[in-house]
């Protein structure tokens, strides 16, 4: 049974391992400046920079003149001047369309039926073909404008078709169909968050004290510093909780550095691609979310590295570790699912599913919280205790 003496004992050991680990990172100038400057700054820029040029793209696309080539553009003559009316400008067709489109010159581009004209004078349905190569991201706006300009004026010469025959168009609309969209402004504008947001914040906080701990674990068994360090008498599982507190710490500020750089960009620049609330209160639920996130990843890691022969068989986990935050996101956009209880106890899929709630702005019940925060911190307790049970082994300090 330990006393209060020995539990001091350990509380000043994990501490002094904690201040010798963050004043050798420190002594690294190169790597501080990875960790707390170019990191929290570039990755903030880049997203708010993809958003905005998302943003620009989708405004330019609407607000610009299309040009979209007609086959048979004579025999359509009130097709092509209601087109006008939307921004839509028809021109003829180049000989060999097809080839256009696969060129990619083309995004899209009608063909008229021959019997387009003579079906349209008999009051008959006149045929006309979208040419577009669905596949292509950049066809997506064009073909979206063209298709519902088609749809409007379709039902607006039908209406005028029956109201000639002294026929009331409701009659052929039974049901009058609208949208009430309950969707928030705040939940509008994270729908671009949904796709990146998550694995960026997740990623930079699971593996956000990777430079500290990889060093302090296997580079230190690489340079046989580690076993002077086992043979003091600290316990193990101080040295242990030192090195991974000083990882955390280092991570935490990382992460606040990038919260606090999306708040600072916000401000500079209103609107300018910003998709998620950076408001105090939302930074403060990104950091509880986030938090256990940060133990997870650095225990995972001490585990790892503390298991590995040499600083390069360390670094080495760092490909699948990176993949880990991306299978949520990835299955999500694949088969989007509705958010359940139990899918904030499982790793990585609960801080996704914590980070849209948020950029949302949706409200998080307090047993969402609680089952959270339980399940992570839970996780994060049993991967310390292997990371320590890892170092009271004998042979680590002599293997290598």
């Amino acid at each position: 049974m330990k006393t209060p003496a020995s539990k001091t004992s350990f509380f000043q050991s994990m501490f002094a391992v904690m201040r010798k680990e963050l004043r050798e990172v420190m002594r690294d100038r190169r790597t501080m400046m990875m960790v707390l400057v170019l990191t929290p700054l570039l990755s903030p820029i880049l997203f708010m920079g993809i958003g905005k040029l998302g943003e620009n793209r989708a405004k330019t696309e609407l607000d610009k003149v299309l040009e979209v080539p007609v086959v048979g553009i004579d025999r359509a003559p009130n097709l092509v001047a209601y087109l006008a009316t939307r921004g839509i400008k028809a021109v003829p067709a180049p000989k060999d369309l097809d080839d256009a489109i696969a060129r990619q010159d083309v995004d899209v581009a009608l063909e008229l039926d021959a019997d387009f004209a003579k079906d349209w004078r008999e009051g008959r349905s006149a045929s006309v073909d979208i040419v577009a190569d669905t596949t292509s991201r950049a066809t997506e706006v064009p073909l979206a404008r063209v298709r519902n300009a088609l749809e409007g004026y379709r039902d607006q010469m039908g209406q005028l078709r029956l109201m000639a025959r002294g026929i009331d168009p409701g009659v052929v609309r039974p049901v009058s169909v609208g949208v009430r969209d309950m969707a928030s402004a705040a939940a509008k504008r994270g729908q671009l968050a949904a796709l990146m947001l998550p694995y960026l914040l997740i990623l930079s906080s699971f593996l956000g004290g990777v430079y500290l701990i990889l060093d302090a674990t296997a580079g230190e068994r690489e340079r046989q510093s580690l076993e002077p360090l086992l043979a003091t008498p600290a316990p193990r599982s101080a040295v242990v909780s030192g090195k991974i507190a000083a990882a955390c710490a280092l991570g935490m500020v990382s992460l606040l550095l990038m919260l606090l750089t999306f708040k600072a960009l916000a401000v500079l620049a209103p609107g300018g691609g910003m998709v998620i609330d950076v408001s105090t209160r939302t930074i403060v639920m990104l950091l509880l979310v986030l938090l256990p996130m940060v133990f997870i990843g650095t225990s995972l890691l001490t585990y790892l590295a503390a298991s590995a022969k040499s600083m390069k068989e360390a670094q080495s986990h760092m490909t699948w570790l990176m993949l880990l935050p991306m299978i949520p996101s990835i299955a999500l956009m694949v088969n989007p699912i509705k958010q359940q209880l139990w899918q904030y106890v499982v790793p990585f899929l609960a801080q996704n599913q914590m980070i849209l709630k948020i950029a949302r702005g949706d409200v998080i019940p307090p047993q969402t919280w609680g089952l959270y925060l339980a399940a992570s911190f839970g996780l994060a307790a049993v991967l310390w205790f292997a990371a320590v049970h890892r170092y009271h082994q004998e042979r680590l300090a002599i293997s290598g």
